[in-house]
């Protein structure tokens, strides 16, 4: 190395300058934490620096690490030299005394590195370097990019506790080699330090290079690769280009590295996840890696992750013939495409990344998005009338809405805010946002219509919602025991924890096949009632024991289960009489306010389906009448329900003759 490399710290000019404060300040108070807004914002400049004719994906990761103890000194050594001595105007002179230090790597490859003058006041046409690491609020150059005013470059120093980073970057000269760049960069805060000639202020802003000409530059060639061994930092390949962030000392807001590392795996899914997805034409636009002390911490695929896959599905027919177009009619304007999923699924348990965009126990959202389709927000719609029903958007505005929608967020572009444009731009906005609620309006109303003055919601699929009007029914469908009238029949008894007691005999009229035997969970008069009436046995009276019939035992409460890409509707039961038996099942629907169970769908309904019988093993049997030995066996009835009903099961049994 030629030269040391040193600290140079910003003076205000005559002319003035920007105070470190009111750079750190520019993010404003986001609602996000700073993870999310380093995800979001660390992968948008990372997409905008791309090589347009790269063949494969953009690499994007996420490294936390320790500082090695082979490698602590080169840091100390290196990055104290001609730092502030203040220890309140310059933290990373304490942070690089402790015994360790913590670091979180940004890296993007197969972008093009931060190229052009290192100088501000150069002209070129390419200026990445000097628009990271020395201006703030440059406009974008990239049409139809993800970033706009520069300003989110802003978290790597407010997510750091010493403000510092150091930047490792590779790019393309002009005469078509390779160059290497490193240089450290600290926004802090602005003070005031004696000197010769009395006291000095200073911006707050300090950069860490080559201060041999009285610039400080960053440390090139030779020179960079060295230090990057030195402070074992990873290095780029011979033709490789991208960039490092290195944030020193990162804030995890309370949480372990570990559990930090699994939240951004999470929070890049969530937020990253239309540069994720494959499509026929197309391969996934982007990969993504995070680490923690070397252990991989795997990003969820959104194809295979609940509620993700509903976005995708909802993404694949925005782009399809499936999707609306949105127009505003006054004035004339083409606003972008809409895509709607609405499903049958089981609660969501929700994580910290869902919680943090506001999706808990049910999703109602639509993901709005630029071109650049990188997610904006999800914006909340009506929500469904049961937890066991969903919907996902997704709403990609057009190219020639691109600026207009860009001005429309703030600076770390997690929303649109129509109030902060003037008309008509403004008017655009809102008319996005009403005609959404319009498509969702339609997608909650059965058959698209609602009669006057009732509300425009769907029939939640779950009778969770409307289980008080289906006598005989815990939660989804019946969970009952049938028989044949006149016989001896078993009547479940609930304990207090709603599981199944001991079966009790029962004398007397029973309901046919098919009705319901239990009433509501928890009827105590009906259980004594059965209690009084079997006080005299059958045996007690001299009447020989009647025959003992086969019957269905329910098991719990109907519950909904992820199979796949599909939600089934899944009921336990059990034949507790011996003897080879045959059930089959019958399935109906039931509307809110009808006085039966519906066998024909109606307008704008479809039917459940039987997909099979599982045993205890967990093997699925085919969606037909099943012959099953009785016993203590758990066996399970598995239904697609129907759409925008409540599906009541009955499974029925017969004695197979031996």
């Amino acid at each position: 190395m030629t030269a040391a490399p040193r600290w140079f710290s910003q003076p205000y000019p005559p002319e003035g300058a920007s105070a470190a404060e009111g750079i750190r300040n520019q993010l404003g108070r986001p609602e996000l934490d700073l993870l999310t807004i380093l995800v979001r914002e660390s992968a948008q400049n990372s997409w905008d620096a791309r090589i347009a004719d790269h063949s494969g994906p953009v690499d994007y990761r996420i490294d936390m690490t320790t500082v090695s103890p082979a490698h602590a000194g080169a840091w100390r050594e290196l990055l104290l030299a001609g730092a502030p001595s203040q220890r309140e105007s310059f933290p990373l002179r304490e942070i690089l005394r402790q015994s360790s230090i913590r670091l979180l790597a940004v890296s993007d490859r197969g972008t093009r590195g931060l190229g052009g003058p290192t100088r501000a006041d150069a002209f070129a046409a390419e200026r990445d370097f000097v628009s990271f690491i020395r201006n703030i609020g440059e406009p974008r150059e990239n049409a139809l990019g993800g970033g706009t005013y520069g300003f989110g470059k802003g978290i790597f120093y407010v997510l750091s506790n010493t403000g510092t980073v150091l930047v490792h970057s590779r790019c393309r000269t002009e005469n078509g080699g390779y160059e290497t760049r490193l240089i450290g960069c600290t926004l802090w805060k602005s003070y005031s330090a004696p000197e010769t000639n009395g006291q000095r202020r200073y911006t707050g802003r300090h950069w860490w290079g080559d201060v041999t000409g009285g610039f400080v530059e960053p440390l090139t060639g030779q020179n960079a690769d060295s230090a990057v061994r030195s402070l074992g930092l990873r290095p780029f390949g011979t033709e490789e280009t991208g960039t490092t962030v290195v944030v020193v000392d990162p804030a995890l807001d309370g949480l372990t590295p570990k559990e930090a590392a699994g939240y951004v795996a999470d929070t890049i899914a969530w937020h990253l996840w239309p540069k994720m997805i494959s499509m026929p034409d197309r391969p996934a636009a982007m990969r993504f890696s995070v680490t923690c002390d070397g252990d991989g911490f795997p990003v969820p695929d959104p194809r295979e992750t609940r509620p993700l896959n509903m976005f995708v599905t909802a993404y694949e027919k925005m782009i399809d013939s499936d999707g609306d177009r949105l127009h505003c009619k006054s004035p004339k304007r083409f606003l972008g495409r809409l895509g709607l999923e609405k499903r049958i699924m089981p609660p969501l348990e929700p994580s910290r990344a869902s919680r943090m965009i506001g999706i808990e126990d049910i999703v109602h959202h639509v993901c709005l998005m630029r071109p650049a389709e990188l997610v904006v927000t999800y914006r909340p719609g009506p929500k469904p009338p049961s937890v066991n029903l969903g919907y996902a958007g997704v709403f990609r505005g057009d190219e020639s809405m691109d600026e207009i929608y860009a001005k429309a967020e703030p600076p770390t572009h997690d929303a649109w805010n129509p109030q902060s444009l003037k008309r008509p731009e403004s008017t655009f906005v809102q008319t996005t946002f009403h005609r959404i609620g319009e498509s969702l309006e339609k997608l909650l109303s059965l058959g698209g219509t609602a009669r006057s003055g009732s509300s425009n919601v769907a029939l939640g699929a779950a009778s969770s919602f409307f289980s008080g009007l289906v006598g005989g029914a815990w939660g989804i469908g019946g969970a009952t025991d049938y028989s044949k009238p006149g016989t001896t029949a078993l009547r479940h008894r609930r304990g207090e924890t709603g599981q199944n007691r001991d079966l009790e005999p029962l004398n007397g009229p029973q309901p046919s096949s098919g009705g319901h035997s239990i009433g509501p969970a928890g009827d105590d008069r009906a259980d004594i009632a059965y209690g009084m009436e079997q006080r005299l046995s059958p045996e007690s009276l001299g009447v020989s024991t009647p025959r003992r019939h086969p019957r269905v035992q329910y098991v719990g409460e109907p519950f909904f289960e992820d199979r796949g890409d599909v939600s089934l509707l899944v009921q336990n039961f059990r034949l507790p009489v011996p003897g080879p038996q045959q059930v089959q099942v019958d399935l109906a629907i039931t509307l809110p306010g009808a006085t039966g169970r519906e066998t024909d769908p109606p307008i704008g309904a479809g039917m459940p389906e039987l997909v099979g019988w599982e045993d205890s093993e967990g093997h699925v049997h085919g969606p037909k009448a099943m012959q099953i030995e009785g016993g203590d066996s758990l066996w399970r009835v598995l239904v697609l329900p129907a759409p925008d009903t409540m599906t009541e099961i009955t499974v029925k049994v017969k004695a197979v003759p031996s």
